[in-house]
């Protein structure tokens, strides 16, 4: 490997790509960093990154910390820096999409205060923590439950059809035998802005709810996440379902 492109101190190797850079001042001193996100493409394909790595750069001292991601491979990866955790310095949002059907995504959001680096979330984490059972009912219903919040969400697919409810369903409306769904892995997070009056962020993380097959969406969970000291907090659970052809009545 044989380095050909520089970023102030930093060296780049031929096989290394910047896929992105945004300025912020992410460790509080009021002079503006720089934030970079490598990754190695490789011919053909694409958007496509493996090894991507975050750099950052102080801005008084030139000095550079790197952080490996644990999952570290994927699509369109991205930057966005604000103030998540509500202390007026920017804070790192890395997003990667995964690719596939599924429709997942690869996130992380580090606070660089102090020039102390924290992991303030963790996609693995956020899925390990916020599981759902999804299980249909009688009578056209599906029923989405999140023990942990102790918050049940009910959806009616009366709408779904004859061909598609005679697979589950009696004539009667009774099932013919138990059936689950599944809520998938996050697919999105993005940034929001709940308290105008405020210059900090929440997170909006969206899940889609699938049937019995991957092509059948029920609907999406909707998750607003808030930064309460050590870590986010879910402050408002929503289930979103999609809408169907209006059908006049007369």
């Amino acid at each position: 490997m044989y380095p050909d492109r520089g970023y102030g101190n930093l060296t780049l190797s031929r096989n290394i790509t910047l896929l992105d850079i945004k300025q912020a001042d992410v460790n509080g001193d009021r002079t503006l960093d720089n934030i970079y996100l490598f990754g190695n493409k490789p011919e053909g394909t694409g958007d496509f990154a493996d090894q991507i790595t975050l750099a950052i750069q102080d801005g008084h001292s030139n000095i550079t910390t790197t952080v490996n991601l644990q999952y570290n491979a994927g699509y369109n990866a991205r930057l966005f820096l604000g103030d998540f955790s509500k202390d007026s310095v920017a804070d790192i949002l890395i997003s990667i999409d995964s690719g596939g059907s599924g429709g997942y995504g690869i996130f992380y959001v580090y606070s660089f205060k102090d020039n102390h680096l924290q992991e303030m979330f963790n996609v693995e984490k956020y899925n390990t923590e916020y599981k759902f059972n999804v299980n249909y009912e009688d009578f056209y219903k599906v029923s989405i439950g999140n023990p942990q919040l102790n918050v049940l969400f009910t959806i009616d697919i009366s709408y779904k059809g004859v061909e598609y409810l005679s697979q589950y369903y009696n004539e009667d409306g009774k099932l013919k035998q138990p059936v689950k769904g599944e809520v998938l892995a996050l697919g999105a997070l993005n940034p929001i802005v709940t308290n105008p009056k405020s210059n900090s962020y929440d997170l909006l993380a969206i899940q889609r709810i699938i049937g019995t097959t991957n092509s059948d969406t029920l609907g999406y969970v909707e998750n607003i996440l808030t930064w309460e000291g050590t870590r986010f907090i879910s402050t408002r659970l929503l289930v979103a379902i999609l809408g169907t052809n209006l059908i006049a009545l007369y």
